[in-house]
């Protein structure tokens, strides 16, 4: 019996054709599926919910309205992915807070896919990477309103009925009032 790398090395099943990555023109793992409003992979053919595009130069406020007009939608999945880039494009200092931001919205999303303990963590993480920015509430974010958020949201997650959440519905506001 050949072990696993060499059974990976062999040739598909006649009846089953070779899988394929997708690649982007840098040659990157990239996957064309598309996805529901919450992120999840359809079938090949399915119509899906367009997707964010990555690398998209904003400014903070930029980022924060367009993060908040996709959790209002329901779709923390692709707000996700715009907190992400803030994230990725942000000064050293800013990191952490773009990054906590950014797992508050996958803690959403893991939250309205049904997977409690996974919204869990990311919710936990979310609110101890952005904590440290309370006393100066960088853009207006309301990090205590967002940090109480995930700890009520944690709480009802983890009580009965266990399930999914309306991701709209429990979306939470990024910025204080007037921010």
């Amino acid at each position: 019996m050949p072990t696993a790398p060499e059974a990976s090395r062999q040739p598909p099943a006649p009846d089953r054709p070779a899988l394929r990555r997708d690649r982007d023109e840098q040659g990157r793992a990239r996957s064309a599926r598309p996805r529901d409003g919450l992120g999840r992979p359809l079938p090949y053919g399915s119509p899906g919910v367009a997707r964010q595009p990555e690398g998209v130069p904003r400014t903070p406020a930029e980022s924060l309205a367009e993060a908040q007009r996709l959790l209002d939608a329901g779709m923390p999945f692709h707000a996700h992915e715009v907190l992400e880039d803030a994230w990725k494009a942000a000064p050293e200092p800013e990191r952490e807070l773009w990054r906590g931001l950014a797992q508050l919205a996958v803690g959403l999303t893991h939250a309205a896919r049904g997977n409690a303990s996974g919204a869990a963590a990311l919710l936990d993480r979310g609110s101890a990477a952005i904590a440290p920015y309370a006393n100066a509430a960088p853009y207006g974010i309301d990090i205590s309103g967002l940090t109480d958020w995930a700890r009520q949201l944690t709480g009802r997650l983890n009580e009965p009925p266990n399930g999914p959440v309306p991701a709209a519905e429990t979306a939470p506001r990024l910025r204080a009032a007037g921010g």
